[in-house]
């Protein structure tokens, strides 16, 4: 891991590489965060994902598609970085993870009267059935898992987030 950090660094000076508790991009920071504590091929591509984040410069996104779009960009550009330095990420790893924002999106899309997908409207934070007309929100984390509670009066739902 020691060496890949080194040559991420050389590799991208405009990227602040900080150890941390886990793997992520900070744009507010400019930062790479990495999990300090294993060094097993996981965390090599991890590393490698979340300097691809870094790299495509991704910063936000409004719908839940999008990020799954971000997502696989930013695997796509873990493939190229790993490939350059003779590191092959398993395309198995990789389709795991996105199958998790997968079902993440999936949960969030479940209309809680009909249980029809749906698509999340324009402003990113709520979801309108085109079969039964149920609205309802989502929080905009995506490290949080939905619990939807129905106002039967109104027919709209609200959700609510809890860590999962």
């Amino acid at each position: 891991m020691h060496k890949l950090l080194k040559a991420l660094q050389q590799a991208h000076p405009s990227i602040q590489f900080t150890s941390g508790s886990k793997f992520l991009w900070s744009p507010e920071t400019q930062e790479v965060f990495y999990a300090s504590t294993g060094h097993n091929e996981r965390d090599i591509w991890s590393l490698l994902h979340e300097t691809g984040h870094a790299l495509l410069e991704h910063t936000s996104y409004t719908t839940d598609v999008e990020l799954l779009k971000l997502e696989a960009a930013a695997w796509a550009k873990a493939h190229g970085l790993g490939a350059s330095l003779g590191i092959k990420i398993d395309e198995n790893h990789v389709q795991d993870c996105l199958d998790s924002y997968r079902d993440w999106l999936h949960a969030r899309a479940l209309c809680p009267t009909c249980t029809t997908r749906c698509l999340q409207q324009d402003n990113g934070q709520q979801y309108r059935c085109h079969n039964c007309h149920t609205t309802w929100k989502v929080t905009p984390s995506r490290f949080c898992r939905p619990y939807r509670s129905v106002n039967s009066t109104a027919q709209s739902v609200a959700i609510f987030a809890a860590s999962a």
